[in-house]
C-alpha cells in the first residue's frame, strides 16, 4: 500500500511562496503555511488563504480608493481610442511604475478585444433587454417550453456578459492570466486597494453611413432628367427701368483675403460682397450666404466620416477628454492644420468645466426645464409676476445651455471666436465639412467618497478609548 505524505515545510521551496505572495499579498509565513496545508497546490493554497481572510489583495479590495490616473490609449492611426480612469489610494501609488504600467497595459488591452463593460454586473440593462429580445426569437428555441428557452437565454446572456466584461479578458503581456488577476498582483505589489472604474472606446465613423460616389451612375442620371424635363416656354419679359448704380467702392486685397479665409467663397465673389456692402465685413459674410457662394455652408450638407480619434490629458493625469472631430477624407485627417484644430479643442473641452453637449440640439428638453426650474426659485425673482419670472429664467437658462456645448465655448487660442467659427474658418481654408462628432471628459475621482484620516480617533477607537 502506498501512501503520500504531505510536504512539510521545510519541503516548500523559496520561489513557490514568492510566487503566492505576489499573487495574493499574504505574508511569507502565511504563504508557506498555505502550501503546505495543499500540498503545494499553489491554486488550493491561495483559496486557502481567501478563507482564512489572509490574502492581502481581498483585504484591501473593500478600502476606498479615490486617487488614481486618468489615461488614454490611441490605436496608430487614430482610428481608435479609449479613456480610462483606475483608482488606487494614494498619489503616491498612483506615480509609480507598478501602476502605470497597469493602466496603460489596460488602455491597450480595451482597444484590442470587444469588451463593453467593466466587469459583468456593469452590462447596461438596456443591451442585455435587446440581447435577450434576440435570443428568444432565435429558431432552435422556437419549438422548447417557455420556461426552458428563459433558461437557455439566460445561460447564454451570462456567457456574454462574462465575454464582454474587461476583467475577464486576457492580458497582453500573460495570455494564461485575466484583468482579474493582473489587478490582484498590482493589489499585492503596491499594497493598495486597485479599481478599474470606467473606460469608453470610439471607433472612427462607426455608425456613420459612408457616401459611395459612383460619377458616371451620377452623370446619366443627371443627363436622363435633362432630356425627360419639357422645355419651358419663353416669356418675353417687359424692359425693368435701370436702377442707378452705386458708386464703385475700393476693395483692398487685405479685406477679399480674411473674407475668403473666414467664408471659403471665390475671391471675385468676395470682392462683390464687399463692394456692394460698402467694405463691411459682417454685412458681406451674410450676402454671400444668401448668395448661397459661402464654401463652409454649401459643404455643411456633405458627408464627414473620416477624421480622427483624438485625446488629451491635463498634466497630473487627473482630467482628460477622449473625443472623435469627421472631416470628408484621410488626406485632410493626417495635415497638421486639421489636427492642430483638434488638438485646440480638445484642451478647449478640459478648459470649459462645464461643457457636458457638442451642440445646443444635444441638450435633453428636460435638463433644460430643470434648469429653467431651479432659476424660477431663486431669491431674487420671487417677488417678480409669474410672467416676467418665466421670461428671466428663460433667459437664464439659455445662457446656462451656452455654457454647456462646446460650439458656443470661445476658441482656445483667440477667445474673440467661438469653436464654430474656428471650424468654418479651417473649412473654408482645408476645403472639406469638418464636425466634432462627440466627445467624454472624465474627471479623476468624481463622485467618489473620499476618506477623511483622523489617525487620532482611528487609534483612539482601536485602543477602546473614547
Amino acid at each position: 500500500m502506498c501512501v503520500f505524505y504531505a510536504p512539510s515545510l521545510a519541503d516548500i521551496s523559496a520561489a513557490e511562496v514568492k510566487a503566492l505572495r505576489e499573487k495574493t499579498g499574504a505574508g511569507m509565513m502565511d504563504c508557506k503555511k498555505a502550501l503546505a496545508e495543499c500540498a503545494g497546490d499553489a491554486e488550493a493554497a491561495a483559496e486557502w488563504l481567501r478563507k482564512k481572510g489572509l490574502s492581502g489583495a481581498d483585504k484591501k479590495a473593500g478600502r476606498i480608493a479615490a486617487e488614481g490616473a486618468v489615461a488614454r490609449y490611441i490605436h496608430p492611426g487614430s482610428r481608435l481610442g479609449v479613456l480610462l480612469e483606475v483608482n488606487c489610494e494614494t498619489d503616491f501609488v498612483a506615480a509609480s511604475e507598478k501602476f502605470q504600467s497597469l493602466v496603460n497595459e489596460l488602455g491597450m488591452i480595451i482597444a484590442a478585444t470587444d469588451c463593453i463593460c467593466v466587469s459583468p454586473e456593469d452590462m447596461p440593462e438596456e443591451v442585455l433587454a435587446k440581447e435577450r429580445e434576440v435570443e428568444m426569437g432565435k429558431e432552435d428555441l422556437a419549438n422548447k417550453p417557455e420556461a426552458i428557452r428563459a433558461k437557455i437565454v439566460e445561460g447564454r446572456l451570462q456567457k456574454m456578459r462574462d465575454q464582454s466584461a474587461l476583467m475577464n479578458q486576457a492580458t497582453l503581456s500573460n495570455p494564461d492570466k485575466t484583468v482579474s488577476e493582473l489587478v490582484k498582483e498590482t493589489i499585492a505589489a503596491v499594497g493598495e486597494n486597485v479599481k478599474i472604474r470606467r473606460f469608453t472606446k470610439y471607433r472612427l465613423g462607426e455608425g456613420i453611413e459612408k457616401k459611395s460616389n459612383d460619377f458616371a451612375a451620377e452623370v446619366a442620371q443627371q443627363t436622363q432628367a435633362k432630356a425627360a424635363a419639357p422645355a419651358a416656354p419663353k416669356k418675353e419679359e417687359p424692359k425693368k427701368e435701370e436702377a442707378p448704380k452705386k458708386p464703385t467702392v475700393a476693395v483692398a486685397a487685405g479685406a477679399v483675403k480674411e473674407l475668403r479665409e473666414k467664408t471659403g467663397a471665390g475671391m471675385m465673389d468676395c470682392k462683390k460682397a464687399l463692394a456692394e456692402n460698402e467694405g463691411d465685413m459682417e454685412k458681406a459674410t451674410e450676402w454671400l450666404r444668401m448668395k448661397g457662394l459661402a464654401g463652409a455652408d454649401k459643404k455643411a450638407g456633405r458627408v464627414a466620416a473620416e477624421g480622427v480619434v483624438a485625446s488629451y490629458i491635463h498634466p497630473g493625469s487627473r482630467l482628460g477628454v477622449l473625443l472623435e472631430v469627421n472631416c470628408e477624407t484621410d488626406f485632410v485627417a493626417a495635415s497638421e492644420k486639421f489636427n492642430e484644430l483638434v488638438n485646440y479643442i480638445a484642451m478647449g473641452i478640459v478648459a470649459g468645466q462645464n461643457v457636458q453637449y457638442v451642440s445646443a440640439d444635444e441638450i435633453p428638453a428636460e435638463v433644460f426645464e430643470r434648469e429653467k426650474q431651479l432659476e424660477m426659485a431663486r431669491e431674487d425673482l420671487k417677488g417678480k409676476p409669474d410672467a416676467i419670472r418665466a421670461k428671466i429664467a428663460e433667459g437664464r437658462a439659455k445662457k446656462i445651455a451656452t455654457e454647456m456645448c462646446l460650439l458656443d465655448q470661445p476658441f482656445l487660442t483667440d477667445p474673440s471666436k467661438t469653436v464654430a467659427e474656428a471650424i468654418k474658418e479651417a473649412i473654408a481654408a482645408i476645403g472639406e465639412k469638418i464636425s466634432v462628432r462627440r466627445f467624454v471628459k472624465f474627471q479623476l475621482g468624481e463622485g467618489l467618497e473620499k476618506k477623511s484620516n483622523d489617525f487620532a480617533a482611528e487609534v483612539a477607537a482601536a485602543t477602546g478609548q473614547k
